[in-house]
Order: structure tokens, then sequence, then C-alpha cells
């Protein structure tokens, strides 16, 4: 049986690498955080200095020591990425969108059956503290039959982002691919795919070639989901709004993991994912017979979750945290989505 830590590479180090994997990796006692593809800069190794740095993914993949590959680069190159680290033998973590295409999420999913290696695609908004304590109470059946639902991912960003890679009107670009990615999979977590599905896509922001407004309409046989997201929301909304034929429930969106992250501090510290007493989630349902108003204090979120998970997987042969499969429905969505925006009408699945 092996028990050593698997040693990780990641395949570029910006704010993906620096904030949501390289902190988990390297604290995490079940994986050793061996190598960064960076082309010309040493970024990494100033704060990991035993990090060993690649200059091309031909050099990474050729390391017989990395047994795990991140593919945490911009969007458009997720499928050629991914397709070289499978055929090295190497097992995947891809970085949400897994891919611009189903046609190319089930040419990975068959390619990493036939090389036989773990392939799972990185969601790790499934570990946010409002995701978990959202899926408690539907799971435990406080809202009765759910009759409708949004989940919103709003900011206020009028600015173009400086990374020219998601300005650039290319495959797998645009915010529903980017946010509309995560919303998307929680719904399917909550609800399993939809039966039809109606988008309106729309650009707001000066000077925009990529969109950056989505309302995206799933329906269920006795639901709809209304999953959503602006650039032009000053004024936060409450990020999920549940209703069902007992009672509704509203939660913020308030993970703090990310802020902190950005911050500087480090996974596995006090009071880690644990969001402020200010954020508690507003249930107001029915029990017993009785109609109850109160505040639910929210879940602790944590990412190391999903890390944990994926050891699991690789050492043990347990599930993936979240399968090739999860991640190319995301993308069967997302596709219907872009047709019904195109043709003006609600797309059957």
């Amino acid at each position: 049986m092996n028990n050593s830590p698997i040693n990780t590479a990641l395949c570029s180090f910006g704010m993906s690498g620096v904030v949501f994997h390289a902190p988990f990796i390297s604290v995490n006692p079940k994986f050793n955080l061996y190598g960064v593809l960076e082309r010309t800069k040493n970024l990494a190794q100033q704060n990991y200095p035993t990090i060993k740095t690649f200059r091309t993914l031909d050099d990474l993949l050729a390391d017989s020591a990395i047994e795990l590959v991140v593919v945490n680069t911009p969007s458009v190159t997720h499928f050629d990425f991914a397709k070289r680290v499978i055929n090295a033998g190497k097992n995947l973590i891809i970085e949400k969108p897994f891919t611009a295409t189903t046609e190319q999420a089930e040419e990975l999913i068959q390619l990493a059956k036939e090389k036989k290696v773990q392939l799972s695609v990185y969601q790790n908004r499934r570990y946010d503290s409002d995701f978990k304590t959202v899926k408690k109470v539907l799971d435990e059946g406080l809202l009765g039959d759910i009759v409708d639902a949004e989940i919103h991912y709003d900011r206020f960003e009028p600015r173009l982002s400086y990374k020219v890679h998601k300005e650039t009107p290319t495959a797998a670009v645009g915010s529903l691919y980017d946010l509309g990615a995560h919303l998307i999979d929680q719904a399917l977590v909550f609800f399993g795919m939809p039966k039809a599905v109606f988008a309106d896509l729309d650009i707001f922001r000066p000077n925009s070639k990529v969109e950056d407004y989505f309302d995206v309409k799933l329906f269920y046989p006795f639901h709809k989901v209304t999953l959503k997201s602006s650039y032009f929301v000053r004024e936060i909304l409450p990020g999920n709004i549940f209703h069902g034929t007992k009672g509704s429930f509203i939660k913020t969106k308030a993970d703090v993991q990310e802020k902190e992250l950005i911050a500087g501090k480090k996974p596995g510290t006090v009071n880690w994912g644990m969001e402020p007493e200010s954020e508690k989630g507003l249930l107001h349902t029915e029990k017993e017979g009785k109609i109850i108003k109160e505040n639910i204090t929210s879940l602790k979120g944590d990412y190391m979750e999903y890390y944990d998970e994926m050891y699991e997987a690789i050492r043990n042969d347990k599930p993936v945290p979240v399968s090739g499969n999860e991640g190319k429905n995301v993308i069967k969505v997302i596709e219907a989505a872009i047709k019904s925006n195109k043709e003006k009408k609600c797309i059957q699945l």
C-alpha cells in the first residue's frame, strides 16, 4: 500500500496557483508541492524555495517523479494541456471551465480511462461555507419541495480585467464559462440536470468584447432555478434564495476563504473558513406544525476537503471529488445557454 505524499506540479503560478492551489498542497502532508511551470520567472521559488521550476510543459511531463498535475492555465488552453498531461500518464486536476465543448470533455474522459489516470475538475465553490449550508438545508428537507431558486454571483467590476486572455473572445471565455461554471455546477449538485435551458447573455462594460452578464433559467419538472451574474452590482444581493412548499432560506455568498488566502492566511489555521456571525442564513419555514423564523449558523468552508478527497482517489481508488462527467454536464448546460441566447428560445436537453 502506497501512503507516500503525492508529488504535485502546477501548470502556472498566477492567482489560481498562488491563492487556490499552492497553499493547500504545501501544508497538506498527503501532498508534496514538487514543481511549477513558469516560462521566464521564478515566483514560486520565492514562496516555496524547494519547488522545482520547469520552463516547458514537455520538461514538466518528462519528470517521472510527478504523479499529479494541476492544469490551472487560461481556459482556452485547458483541452490541449489536459490531453498532454493524460497522455504522459499523470493524474489530473483541471480548473473550471473543464473544456470549451462537450466533445472535448468526452475525449478527455475517455482518454483518462484508457490511460488509467484520475481526472477531476476543480470546483472549489462546492467547499464554500454558503454552498455547504444551503445543501444541508435542502438535504434535511426543511423547505419541503423546492418551487423556485436563485443563485447569484455578482460583482462591481466595471473595468476590464488586466488578464488579456479573459477579455479576448476565444473559446471558453466570458462570465458564463467563468462564474457561470460555478453556479451551474452548484445547481446540478442540488437538483441534477434540468429538462431545458433559457438564457440571456449580454455585454455592459465599455469596450468589452466578452459577455459580462448572464441570466440563465434552468427548468425542472416541478421547479425553476435562476442563475444570475453581473459586473454592475454595487449593492450585493443574497447569493442564495430558495423557496419551497414549506418555507424559504435566504443566504449571502459570504465564504471567507478567498479573501483570507489573498491576505496570506494559511489553510488550517484557527477559525479557518468560518463566516462571521452577521452572515447567518435566514430560515423561515414550518417545523413540526409550527412556523419558525430563525438564523442558521453557516457550516465551515474548507477547500482542503477537495485535496483530501483527491488523495483518496489516487491512493485508494475512491471517487474523485468532481468527476469528468460532472464537468461535462456543466459544459453541456453552458452550450445550451449560448444556443438559447443566440436563437432566443428555450433549448431542450
